[in-house]
């Protein structure tokens, strides 16, 4: 039993390792410099017993085993907690075939902030759409584009920081 037990505590050790790593590189990426410290400072901790552990006993391979299926489903999982968390902002372009104003007015009538650029593009004068949303808010933001024009060009980039501008509090359905 007791073996069961270790190898179980060396995988969810990595696991866990794993999984901050994946969210502390997130919050470096954004810029929050204390959260990140924080959070390293707990992944390697955590590491470093892990690690300890399966290196104070590499002649059972089932450790090693533990270890590297801890790392696999470490990955997995920080990525599903990132997707949960879905920390900030997003810039998303869309040049709509149908007629760009209707959507326009949807959009704002939703409550999402737009700025319309007009460019030409092949088949001539295109409008632009530049939608700045939280990530939390691109599956509403999606659907409201499939609903009006699933042919739509759309582009996705993550912001760093944002200043200014309009944001307000999206209509609740």
């Amino acid at each position: 039993m007791e073996g069961l037990i270790g190898y179980l505590l060396i995988f969810m050790a990595k696991v866990s390792d794993v999984s901050l790593a994946t969210i502390r590189m997130i919050m470096v990426v954004k810029g929050k410099r204390i959260h990140a410290a924080v959070i390293g400072f707990f992944e390697v901790s955590i590491w470093i017993l892990a690690v300890g552990s399966v290196l104070s006993n590499l002649d059972d391979p089932i450790n090693v085993i533990m270890y590297a299926s801890g790392f696999a489903t470490g990955n997995y999982v920080g990525i599903m907690i990132e997707e949960k968390m879905a920390l900030g902002s997003l810039v998303v372009q869309v040049i709509s075939y149908k007629k760009a104003e209707e959507l326009v007015t949807i959009l704002r009538d939703e409550g999402y902030g737009v700025t319309v650029v007009e460019g030409y593009g092949r088949t001539g004068i295109n409008h632009l759409l530049n939608v700045t949303i939280q990530r939390k808010q691109l599956g509403r933001l999606n659907q409201l584009l499939d609903e009006h024009d699933q042919k739509a060009f759309v582009t996705v980039m993550d912001t760093r920081a944002i200043r200014g501008g309009f944001f307000s509090r999206l209509k609740r359905k």
